[in-house]
């Protein structure tokens, strides 16, 4: 790594990739809990624990959602960043 030049655009990039990555992340995990998730329960008074369940599981998946769209955000102004300063580079040694 000693040769690696760390310019704006490099590091832009390197940016983009970890809050990429980050975002792919918490979209696994919200996938992961909503295939566990049920649309409509039909329980027998004696299964309530199976409704409570669900309940948790409903309440974790709305966390999930400002992360995934914060990140969503910042993952796209970078990216648009980093082409800008690209392009930028690119027609300034035009």
């Amino acid at each position: 790594m000693d040769n690696v030049q760390w310019t704006p655009l490099f590091c832009l990039f390197v940016a983009w990739g970890v809050v990429t990555a980050a975002l792919l992340v918490f979209a696994l995990y919200r996938w992961g809990l909503s295939v566990r998730e049920d649309d409509q329960l039909f329980i027998a008074p004696g299964e309530e624990h199976i409704a409570a369940d669900q309940r948790v599981m409903f309440q974790k998946i709305a966390k999930t959602t400002v992360p995934i769209v914060t990140l969503a955000v910042l993952s796209g102004l970078l990216l648009i960043a980093s082409v800008g300063l690209w392009l930028y580079q690119g027609f300034k040694s035009f």
